[in-house]
């Protein structure tokens, strides 16, 4: 009777070290992918998005081809 008792603590005690461990190494992960995705958005996302508009609206308009300029292209 004893060592049943005994036996149940010990298998309960083994289960909540891992549950433990487990959900600690999920949160861990959570974490990181929320932090991730934090730099992502707040910094990575809004450098991107104004170098995009300043090469957009800065750089030279591509001029018109010429009618040989597009025959050559077009391989006629």
């Amino acid at each position: 009777m004893l060592a049943t008792l005994v036996t149940f603590l010990l298998v309960g005690l083994v289960a909540l070290i891992a549950i433990g461990i487990i959900l600690a190494i999920v949160g861990a992960v959570f974490s990181l992918t929320l932090s991730l995705a934090g730099f992502v958005l707040f910094k990575l996302v809004p450098i991107v998005l104004l170098g995009y508009l300043i090469v957009r609206f800065l750089a030279p308009r591509s001029k018109r081809l010429a009618g040989v300029e597009r025959k050559w292209l077009e391989g006629e």
